[in-house]
């Protein structure tokens, strides 16, 4: 066996359907008396009933999170931080608000209680991303981890089918970069083939418009454990071209990964061999590429490049962009080989 590094992040889990009644508790087992708590402008209605349900244990709302956590509403959110002398931070919502989470305690320390409604899986992981006067950065730190995360799989019930697959496609893109990565290891490998299986088993369900309990605790599954492997290894091509092409172009996150997934594995598929045999158990095909690319077929509303309203000058711009600060990767990465790859996600052609 080759040797390996494992480390484990330190966050409290509760999997639970009707788990959000246990925000209070959880609360207090932080020690946390004046929450804030954070959503979207769209959930917003749910983050007040939330607060409200808290009494005094909240102290009032935030609720302008954004996508891609663009540093002028962390900056909004923190006045409220101070102002209120907020001890805590309840963080209600998808990937956006996690992220506005993630950033105020970049600034403070604060204890973070995470609640995710979507299956971005980043309540997982110690990265978070900003953006910036049109570009978006990364880092890694623990300080950014929040310490508690409840899953209930009942918030997820209302996620209408053209969110709820290209949320769940994100993680599992997470999933299986987790099964290339450098610092790749037995554990976040199994853990990345029961993402993938679980995600891909889910895929029906979820797309149905019907509420499938088991589909939506299925994703859910699969989320947490694909977050949990983004927190234990390396990032590769596959997150570099999302965060281009997302801080910089400002592409809906989860549709973007949706969408790229299935070109950044075959980008890397002559170089990953016991990744893409992963891949191919875990969603039971024999060719690893055509089945995600089937599972982004079914899952994306948006199924090619030139439909998120890109230009071919844009593929030149994200191709050089793409080049800086380039990630680990299993494949060596040129300007050419991006943009090939990037081409053919503009046209939807099979990769």
């Amino acid at each position: 066996m080759d040797p390996f590094v494992y480390s484990a992040g330190p966050a409290r889990v509760l999997f639970e359907t009707g788990g959000l009644a246990k925000t209070g508790a959880e609360l207090e087992f932080l020690g946390v008396h004046r929450a804030l708590v954070l959503s979207t402008p769209q959930q917003s209605g749910e983050a007040e009933a939330l607060a409200k349900s808290l009494g005094s244990r909240a102290v009032g709302v935030f609720s302008d999170a954004a996508m891609h956590t663009p540093v002028e509403v962390t900056q909004q959110a923190m006045a409220q931080v101070q102002s209120k002398n907020v001890d805590g931070i309840v963080s209600y919502g998808g990937g956006s608000t996690i992220g506005l989470g993630k950033a105020i305690a970049l600034r403070t320390d604060l204890p973070q209680l995470a609640i995710p409604t979507t299956y971005a899986g980043s309540e997982m992981t110690p990265i978070i991303g900003q953006t910036e006067v049109g570009r978006k950065t990364t880092q890694t730190t623990s300080k950014v981890l929040p310490e508690t995360v409840i899953y209930d799989p009942a918030l997820t019930y209302t996620l209408p089918s053209f969110i709820a697959g290209p949320s769940a496609v994100n993680a599992l893109a997470h999933a299986v970069e987790a099964l290339y990565a450098e610092n790749r290891n037995p554990v976040t490998s199994m853990q990345a083939e029961a993402s993938i299986a679980a995600i891909g088993r889910s895929m029906s369900g979820l797309m149905s418009g019907a509420i499938d309990e088991n589909a939506r605790a299925d994703a859910f599954y699969g989320a947490w454990l694909a977050g949990t492997c983004l927190a234990s290894v390396g990032m590769g091509i596959h997150h570099k071209i999302c965060h281009t092409l997302g801080g910089s172009f400002n592409l809906n996150h989860a549709d973007i990964h949706c969408l790229m997934i299935p070109y950044t594995a075959a980008f890397n598929r002559d170089h990953a061999p016991e990744a893409m045999a992963a891949i191919a158990r875990a969603l039971g095909v024999s060719d690893p590429i055509a089945g995600l690319f089937g599972l982004m077929q079914t899952a994306a509303k948006t199924k090619d490049l030139k439909s998120f309203g890109m230009s071919l000058d844009d593929i030149e711009r994200a191709s050089d962009l793409a080049m800086e600060r380039a990630y680990y990767n299993p494949r060596p990465i040129t300007r050419d080989s991006v943009r090939n790859m990037l081409l053919a996600a503009y046209e939807g052609a099979h990769p």
